[in-house]
């Protein structure tokens, strides 16, 4: 929502948020979403815009951000699924990342890797950005470029959380560490430590931790990410693993269950963005034997 600031000789005022212009169905949408505040009015204003094929994509996307906020997110859900067939193929990508979100506030996950595999897909086939580069994303009201390069990492980032949730570490290290590949940061770095924790890879884990306490990687200094540390960082401290469990990588109740395909996807998309160097990570050669242990 973007306001006007007033100045004035006494005080600061805000001004009335900006809403479209016009009359029509997705104009009086927006006016009850952010100057009425009455967002039950809104949704159904945007409907009617939908059903009028007043900016359907616009009031689409609107009305499932609001639905979100009344807790409706099953409902928006199926709205988008439904109608987004309506929209441009250029908006496609777009509705991924609202119904992402909506996965991902509905505890959705096997929903939520699906739709992330798809769009790792897209990025293997080049398909990414309607095929360009980069695009404009905004966000708090400010518009940036992102490229293809920052997309790929961010949704690996999301989709290693997505296996994190599904307590399948193996995959989730896999996911993390192709992603730090691509754009490292302090976060993913957390959370690749997380991964190992809970497969007694302690060392490993404290290595990644030892990183962003000493800033190695970008945004190891914002404040989640610090909390997120000294959380890992006590944990790992209370840990005293059995001798019988150091070093051992993983077993069948640690969430080994290796999606092959997906992987192999995987590798075509780091030939694309990852270090020239390597085609494959080594983590692919360790996990390997231990498959095969498991299978014996």
């Amino acid at each position: 929502m973007e306001a006007s600031v007033v100045n004035h000789p006494q005080l600061m005022l805000y001004a009335i948020p900006k809403v479209p212009s016009g009359d029509g169905p997705y104009v009086r949408a927006k006016y009850a979403q952010l100057v009425e505040k009455d967002l039950e009015t809104a949704v159904i204003w945007f409907w009617k815009a939908i059903n009028a094929g007043d900016r359907v994509g616009s009031a689409l996307k609107d009305m499932a951000v609001v639905m979100k906020q009344l807790d409706r997110c099953e409902e928006a859900i199926e709205a988008v699924k439904s109608f987004r067939g309506l929209c441009s193929f250029q908006s496609q990508d777009s509705f991924d990342n609202v119904l992402l979100d909506l996965y991902k506030k509905c505890g959705k996950v096997d929903e939520q890797i699906v739709l992330l595999k798809q769009k790792l897909r897209k990025i293997y086939q080049g398909k990414v950005f309607n095929g360009r580069p980069t695009k404009t994303a905004r966000s708090h009201g400010k518009k940036f470029q992102v490229s293809v390069k920052q997309e790929t990492a961010r949704i690996l980032g999301s989709l290693g959380w997505a296996y994190m949730m599904k307590s399948n570490f193996i995959t989730a290290e896999v996911v993390y560490r192709k992603a730090q590949m691509i754009d490292a940061d302090g976060n993913k770095a957390c959370n690749l430590a997380y991964c190992l924790i809970k497969q007694s890879r302690h060392d490993e884990a404290r290595f990644f931790l030892e990183q962003v306490s000493s800033g190695r990687y970008p945004g190891s200094d914002e404040p989640k990410t610090r909390a997120r540390l000294e959380e890992l960082l006590s944990e790992l401290d209370s840990v005293q693993p059995p001798c019988f469990m150091q070093n051992l990588p993983a077993g069948p109740g640690l969430g080994l269950e290796l999606d092959h395909d997906f992987l192999a996807e995987l590798d075509g998309v780091m030939s694309e963005w990852g270090p020239p160097r390597s085609r494959r990570l080594p983590v692919f050669e360790a996990i390997t034997p231990i498959r095969d242990q498991l299978a014996c």
